[in-house]
């Protein structure tokens, strides 16, 4: 993984000196809530509902056991012993005192992290798959390129100030797994015919209050010409991006009012000033960036396929966890872990300061001291020979850290919701926890087989509720919580938007409709291998409206 040059650890530090000044003036009194605000949101601190949150970057999602360390520390010390692992491959605390902020940052920049760009109208952190450079179907690591961008975005002096938040996400495999497609930027790694390496370019991507797929601009964009074709992007969308309404400031409004073919022609016109710039990169230079994610070495364990034999036959639970939790390596020794942050009847995404440590240590132990964290709320360890499953089981095991579902119905993405979220009207961990308990049978869960739950506590849609096979979307109607069902959303390399199914229900009902739209599922599927989105896709919505409100007017909530 990338480590810190002379100028990022000077820049960090820096800017934990000025913050520290920042907060100590607002603490006084010296600076009123509405000026501290935008000072407070470049450093990552939020005021939710209850307390302020402090959200720390975790760069395409990788870090090593000395991170995930400090991250424990800052759980125990400054909050209430647990962070809240996010969409977008970070962690969230939402209780620290704003005087001890800080000292948080401080820390954390002692392990090279920090909360710079995690929130405002800037390029936020940069995400990635979380099987990058591991993954057999991958055509390239990913995570050189979203470093790059890493390196270019922070505290851009032209686009620290957008009209609105911008994201982008990078895959390397043919199977998307960052959702590149509901970015504002989505960058898909390809080999031309000479085997060169480049990207295909999509724009204009998003959820909240209105979700769009992105549209592809370029089939393939030379690496070289990554920063400059960027650029030229987000340069057309600083210009011309609305900034007199927040709700149509995404650049994919730019490209719905404007036309993929008009933005498209503007993004060539700018690039074409910029393709033979300092922003050309230099073969060398994406080389030499490579080598800070190169894989570990990793010896020849052969002798794993007899002992994971022997185990899976021994113990049920393992054998479910290895099938559902263990994905294949480039290496066929070894695996691609998921630890699962979904035990069933949990709140998804979060992880105490003691998990924190001993996914730690098990990363040293047994996963040449990687973590990942993915978009789907979860822990990945990269590098695992098949031989250290069964110790790496058992460890997890007693630490409720291996759930085995990863995929399933259980396996679900919430927001923070109501319970801390000033901005959301209803809350979406106790509508995740009723569901995960309602289908936390592993028997049953594996019946149903792939689907994703997905829910949101209001139509900013951090819980990704749009592109879920089901969302979840918590809205008020006069004074009361009420839950729309969409169906039939996507985030991987198809991706679509799910389509409200009818008016919402009270969150008594919610986990009985979701139910019903599952037992409709199982009774209309050709065969147990065709999977919830594809029986949906071949049907449509018609007989999961009928299921769920018979003769009645389906009217959206």
């Amino acid at each position: 993984m990338y480590r810190y040059d002379e100028f990022d650890h000077a820049f960090v530090s820096a800017r934990v000196d000025q913050f520290s000044d920042q907060v100590a003036r607002r603490l006084k009194g010296e600076i009123s809530e509405d000026a501290f605000k935008p000072l407070r949101l470049m450093n990552g601190v939020y005021l939710q509902l209850h307390a302020y949150m402090l959200r720390v970057a975790i760069p395409y999602g990788t870090l090593n056991a000395k991170q995930m360390r400090m991250l424990a520390h800052v759980a125990r010390k400054y909050d209430r012993g647990y962070g809240h692992f996010t969409t977008r491959q970070n962690i969230q605390y939402n209780w620290p005192k704003l005087s001890d902020t800080p000292a948080i940052l401080k820390d954390l920049a002692s392990v090279e992290m920090h909360a710079i760009q995690t929130s405002g109208n800037c390029i936020r952190n940069v995400t990635a798959d979380h099987f990058a450079g591991a993954a057999q179907d991958e055509v390239a690591d990913p995570r050189p390129y979203a470093e790059i961008l890493r390196q270019w975005s922070s505290v851009h002096p032209e686009f620290s100030f957008l009209p609105r938040k911008f994201k982008i996400a990078v895959t390397g495999a043919e199977r998307d797994r960052a959702a590149i497609q509901v970015h504002d930027i989505g960058l898909h790694v390809k080999k031309d015919e000479n085997g060169n390496l480049g990207f295909a370019v999509y724009v204009g991507g998003g959820q909240g209050r209105t979700p769009m797929i992105a549209k592809k601009v370029k089939d393939f964009l030379p690496e070289e010409d990554m920063l400059s074709y960027i650029t030229a992007i987000v340069r057309v969308y600083n210009l011309h991006g609305r900034r007199d309404n927040k709700y149509k400031a995404r650049i994919k409004i730019l490209v719905h009012e404007t036309g993929t073919e008009e933005l498209t022609r503007q993004f060539d016109a700018e690039f074409a000033n910029l393709k033979d710039s300092v922003l050309k990169l230099p073969e060398g230079d994406i080389r030499a960036i490579e080598t800070y994610f190169a894989m570990p070495e990793l010896p020849a364990r052969a002798e794993g396929w007899e002992a994971l034999a022997k185990a899976k036959k021994a113990d049920a639970g393992f054998a479910a966890w290895v099938s559902q939790n263990v994905q294949a390596h480039k290496n066929p020794d070894y695996g691609m872990v998921t630890i699962s942050l979904k035990p069933i009847g949990g709140t998804p995404g979060d992880a105490t300061d003691a998990q924190m440590e001993l996914v730690a240590d098990l990363a040293e132990r047994y996963a040449f001291d990687e973590i990942r964290v993915s978009h789907e709320q979860n822990l990945i360890l990269p590098h695992v020979a098949m031989a250290d499953l069964p110790a790496l089981y058992e460890a997890l095991n007693g630490a409720k850290l291996a759930t085995a579902n990863a995929g399933l119905i259980t396996d679900i993405i919430a927001c923070p919701g109501l319970d801390y979220c000033a901005l959301a009207n209803a809350r979406s961990i106790p509508v995740a926890q009723a569901i995960s308990n309602r289908f936390g049978s592993q028997a049953r869960q594996e019946e149903i087989g792939e689907l994703k739950i997905k829910i949101s506590g209001c139509i900013n849609a951090c819980g990704h509720h749009h592109v879920g096979h089901i969302g979840l979307l918590g809205v008020e109607k006069k004074g009361a919580e009420l839950y729309q069902i969409t169906l039939g959303g996507s985030g991987d390399e198809n991706s679509s938007i799910g389509e409200i199914i009818g008016r919402g229900f009270e969150p008594e009902k919610v986990t009985d409709a979701v139910e019903t739209v599952v037992n409709t599922y199982l009774g209309l599927r050709l065969d147990p291998k065709e999977t919830f989105l594809e029986a949906y896709r071949r049907v449509g919505p018609k007989p999961f409206k009928e299921a769920l409100y018979g003769g009645a007017t389906a009217e959206a909530a």
